[in-house]
Formats: structure tokens, C-alpha cells, sequence
């Protein structure tokens, strides 16, 4: 449609910050293997499009091998790219060279024309076009605009390119390529870490995303929630070491080498799978194998009604167990049964809600409970939909989402209990238990639900990193930095594990160990915005005040609302040091009154 034929009342002209990214070699990829390729550009949209939503962003089109999206703030595209060729880059580390696909990024601060729908055209869209062609594979160029409005608040360098000519754009455009900074070095491991890749002293196990093998996209949370379900039953087992599911999940969608994966997790088993789903149908077939070899141990295929899901999620587990020569305890022995037949509608509502909740953000959350409720509907005795609506309703407390407010906190309590009551051997009810008394500051009690669901799970991630989260509010900072540590082995790629391991460092005066664990956090999630507060609080107390700012204005840019009366009102610390420490850090900084 031509802009002249639209009424002149849907358009708006708007100063915005626009992306404009596409793959090198695409068409060369597709020759190679074309399969292969559309899972990775799958992949990778799937990556623009969390960091772009992390950064405050709105995708406007995903066409083709192409992303175009817009900010509000020049900080906030800027902060997204450098995460997404981060991301791409240690994704694809395994795959041979000519098989990588590799995004370049421009991008613009300028006027552009926006639709009712949302679109938007004119001169700024096509000069971040134009900047995209002058990129490096797997580099970010950004126009003179942006580079004005970003040099002092992005932990970056640039690399002046002159004033570049541009396709049908009548005047020259003056370039600058991007140049993240290196991420900190990491300090000599201390005696409260594990070494990051040492094969731990029982049989190791790590689940890859299974594939969806439906012919339906819409069917990925179901392959999803099955690979969810098997890592969950499996960590069960204290003979068995077992990576969380955030860490295998960075290898979905990738062609991996599984003994990368073996060295790169630190285990020595994998298991990997596809989901077929026709109805109320599933096959599954699953293949574990040897990490260091790379050979294949066992491999079977189940055919089943979703009603006996959770039978067949039982016998991969046995065999697992069988196979790896896996001595049960006499608790996990009487645990060892099976569980019957479950409502498929409840159970898919289930992981559809487990699906909608990791994504972290405020609209997700309203998703999740409505998804929960809907499975409560049908099953009221379901215990995991109840502790995932606890859960769900305390993300939303501690970070002022959807109205939530410290009035509903006994509500999540009950309905915690309720979890608790339903299936008393459920570790996720009893973690949803411990997170619910932590956000009411009964912090002994929390702490002895979060030591219930961590005897009950030894291998949960989420247990052992809130254990440690309770720990540190309860002033106990060392015990809770060996905790973290267990949650991180665990699950090395869940950022919030790396920030309260910061903040129990922060606590201790241990501030270049705080440092550190602060700056891979944001490496990991560049949008957070209390790990910067933490961080510029660290360089106002070690007299590094220019830093501090340049932090501290990147926060503002990010998310212009972030106040520190959330943060003080929110953290149950029991005594108020930790927090005075923070607030002084700022004011050293001359960051607040």
C-alpha cells in the first residue's frame, strides 16, 4: 500500500532508535543444507526476539533471513545487538565455519513514519538498512546519531568509518563499528566453587531439548515440556548428577557435537530425543549416549495416549537408571512408583504454563497463571499448577509486575500450602513453599522448605539458588556463595544465580568477586537493571565514580521507571546492613541523596 493512500490521522512521525539486521551467505547456507539452515534462522529469531524484548524493543518484521525492529533509546537497540551477537557467537562455537550463520546489525536513531498497525517506514528504516550492508559477518555498525547518544553509556569502543555513501539516501552517512568490551577475566577459583568442567564423582547427565517432531510450531512447548519433565524426574535421583534446564536449552535448535556438549556441561551422558504429537497420541523416541566417545548406549521408542505421559516419562527414568548402574537410596526406592494416568488437557495447560514463565517478563506472567488456573479447572489436585502459581505470583511481587503487591503475599502462601497438601513428595511444591515464606521474611521457615525440596531433589538448581538467595538475606553470605555455587554448576547459564552470588560477595566487602559475578550477569541478561544498581554501588565504594555514572545512566536508559525504594522495600534482608551498604555505594557515587 502507498503512504498516499492512507489517512494522514494513522500516521505519526516518531524519533526512534531502529535495527536492521540479516544473515550472510543465506542463500549459500540454503544450498549446503537447507534443513539445517531454517533451524538456525528459527533459532536465531528466536534470539533476536528475546533480546530485543529484554531491551524494551518492538519487533516489526522477521522476513526472510531479516529482523527489523525499534526502541524507544539509541542504549537500549545498542544493548540489545551486542547480546544477540554474543548469544549467536557462543552458539554457534561448535559449528564448522562454513556452516555458521552469522548476522550483521546496523543501526539508526532517526524520524520515522509509524502505521496504526505498528510498521514504519521513511529514512531512518533505510539508513539502518544501508548501515547492516557495511557490517562485518557477526558485527554491529551504527550510524553518527547513535554513537553520540551511546559512547558514554555502553561498555563498548568504536571504530571510526568516515562518512559512508548510502543507496537512495542523497546525503552521506557517517558510520562507527561497534566494539564490545571483553568481559572481565575470571579470579583463581575460590574454595566455595566447583571447577567449572570436572566430571563430578557419580554418574552425569545432561537432557538436550528433544526434538518437535509434530510438523506443527505450535507444538514446540509440548517438546519442550516433555524434555522438562524428564530432567525434572531425573534430578530426583542424588546418585545421578543432572544439568537444569536452562543450560541444556542454550543447545536448542543447534547441530552440536554431543562431546562438546559432554566437555562444555561437564557430564558424561547425553540424552537426546524427539516428540511426535497427533491428538492425544505421542511417540517418543529418546537415544542416550556416551560423551566421550560419542557412542550410543540405549535408544527406544515409546508409542502412547497422553493420559500415560507420565508412565512413559517414568521409564525413560528407569532405564536411565538401570543402564548407568545408578544405586537408589531406600526413600528413592518407596518414591519409585508409578504415577498413573494424568488429564492430558490439565497436563498440556501445565507445560504450556512452564513454557510461558521462563520467557520472564511481565506479560508472560499474566499467560502463566491464566494457563495454570485453566489446569487447576480441571484437575484441582494437581500440585506442580499450584507451586507454579505461587512461584509465578511471587516473580511478580518482587518486581512490581501486573499490580502485585505485599497484600497477595499470604495469598501465595496458601496456595503454596495447597501444593504442599497435594502431593507432599512434589520437590516443586515445597520450593514454591520456601519461596513464599521468603517474600514474607519467615525466612527460618523458608529455609527449611527450600532444605525439604533440595533433600527431595538434590539435583534442582532452583533449590539449591534459593536456599542460597535465603541464606544471604538471612546474613549468612558465605554459606549462601557455596550454595549459589551448586545452583550454578547445576545450571551455569541461569543469570540470577550469578547475581545473587554477586550480592552475598557485595555483602561481604568481597567487591572484585562482586565485580565479576556482576559483569558476567549482565553478559548473560544485558537488560537487568538491579544488577547495574548493584554494580555502580560497587565502583562508588571503590572511588571509581565515573564508572559508577556511566553505569548508573545506562540503567536509566534501559529502564528510565527503575527506583532503589523497590529494591529496599522488596530484599527481606534481616538486618539492614546489606542494604545500607548498597544505598552508601550510591551516594559515594553522588547517584542519590
Amino acid at each position: 500500500m502507498e503512504l498516499a493512500s492512507v489517512n494522514s490521522a494513522d500516521l505519526k512521525q516518531r524519533l526512534l532508535a531502529i535495527l536492521a539486521a540479516d544473515a550472510v551467505g543465506y542463500s549459500r547456507l540454503m544450498a549446503i543444507d537447507d534443513r539445517g539452515t531454517v533451524a538456525a534462522l528459527d533459532a536465531a529469531r528466536a534470539v533476536f526476539r528475546s533480546r530485543i524484548e529484554a531491551g524494551h524493543g518492538r519487533v516489526i518484521d522477521m522476513a526472510g533471513d531479516s529482523v527489523l525492529a525499534v526502541f524507544e533509546t539509541a542504549a537500549g537497540a545498542v544493548t540489545a545487538a551486542i547480546a544477540v551477537q554474543q548469544q549467536l557467537g557462543a552458539s554457534t562455537g561448535s559449528v564448522p565455519q562454513d556452516r555458521r550463520m552469522l548476522f550483521r546489525i546496523g543501526i539508526h536513531m532517526g524520524d520515522v513514519i509509524e502505521k496504526a498497525d505498528g510498521t514504519v517506514y521513511g529514512d531512518g528504516v533505510n539508513i539502518a538498512s544501508r548501515l547492516c550492508a557495511v557490517a562485518e559477518a557477526g558485527g554491529i555498525v551504527v550510524s553518527d546519531a547513535v554513537h553520540g547518544a551511546v559512547r558514554d553509556r555502553i561498555v563498548a569502543s568504536f571504530v571510526d568509518q568516515g562518512e559512508q555513501p548510502m543507496k537512495n539516501i542523497a546525503h552521506l552517512v557517517h558510520a562507527f563499528q561497534l566494539k564490545p568490551a571483553e568481559p572481565a577475566p575470571s579470579p583463581p577459583p575460590s574454595r566455595s566453587t566447583s571447577p567449572a568442567l570436572r566430571l563430578p564423582d557419580r554418574p552425569s547427565l545432561a537432557v538436550l531439548p528433544f526434538t518437535n517432531m509434530s510438523g506443527d510450531p505450535e507444538q514446540e512447548y509440548f517438546a519442550d515440556g516433555i524434555t522438562e519433565d524428564i530432567i525434572t524426574d531425573c534430578s530426583k535421583i542424588s546418585g545421578l548428577f543432572v544439568i537444569a534446564r536452562n543450560s541444556t536449552f542454550t543447545f536448542k535448535k543447534q547441530n552440536v557435537d554431543i562431546k562438546d556438549v559432554g566437555a562444555k556441561l561437564g557430564v558424561r551422558h547425553v540424552l537426546e530425543g524427539s516428540v511426535r504429537r497427533h491428538g492425544m497420541r505421542v511417540r517418543i523416541n529418546v537415544q542416550l549416549i556416551d560423551a566421550e566417545s560419542g557412542g550410543h548406549v540405549w535408544a527406544d521408542r515409546y508409542d502412547r495416549d497422553l493420559e500415560d505421559i507420565f508412565l512413559v516419562q517414568d521409564e525413560v527414568t528407569r532405564k536411565i537408571v538401570e543402564t548407568l548402574e545408578v544405586r537408589l537410596t531406600g526413600n528413592e526406592e518407596a518414591r519409585r512408583h508409578d504415577r498413573g494416568k494424568v488429564n492430558g488437557e490439565a497436563y498440556d495447560y501445565l507445560i504450556r504454563a512452564k513454557s510461558c514463565i521462563v520467557q520472564f517478563t511481565e506479560p508472560a506472567l499474566v499467560e502463566t497463571r491464566e494457563m495454570l488456573e485453566r489446569a487447576l479447572t480441571i484437575d484441582p489436585e494437581l500440585a506442580q499448577a499450584y507451586a507454579y502459581l505461587a512461584i509465578a505470583r511471587g516473580v511478580e511481587y518482587a518486581n512490581a509486575w501486573n499490580g502485585r503487591t505485599a497484600d497477595d503475599l499470604e495469598e501465595n502462601l496458601a496456595i503454596a500450602r495447597k501444593a504442599c497438601e497435594s502431593d507432599p513428595a512434589e520437590p516443586m511444591s515445597h520450593h514454591a513453599m520456601s519461596n513464599a515464606l521468603m517474600w514474607l521474611r519467615r525466612l527460618d521457615e523458608a529455609e527449611s522448605a527450600a532444605r525439604r525440596s533440595v533433600a527431595l531433589d538434590p539435583n534442582s538448581a532452583q533449590s539449591h539458588g534459593t536456599l542460597g538467595i535465603i541464606l544471604d538475606f538471612s546474613g549468612r553470605h558465605a554459606e549462601a556463595i557455596e550454595s549459589l555455587a551448586k545452583a550454578l554448576r547445576l545450571d551455569p547459564e541461569f543469570s540470577l544465580w550469578r547475581h545473587a552470588q554477586g550480592r552475598a560477595q557485595f555483602a561481604l566487602g568481597h567487591d572484585a568477586e562482586a565485580e565479576v559475578s556482576f559483569k558476567r550477569r549482565l553478559i548473560q541478561m544485558p537488560g537487568s537493571d538491579v544488577t547495574r544498581a548493584y554494580l555502580a554501588s560497587l565502583y562508588g565504594h571503590i572511588g571509581r565514580r565515573d564508572e559508577a555514572g556511566r553505569i548508573w545512566r545506562e540503567l536509566m536508559a534501559l529502564h528510565p521507571g527503575y527506583t532503589i525504594e523497590l529494591t529496599l522495600r522488596v530484599l527481606p534482608y534481616t538486618s539492614p546492613a546489606p542494604l545500607e551498604r548498597f544505598v552508601a555505594g550510591l551516594r559515594k557515587a553522588g547517584l542519590v541523596a
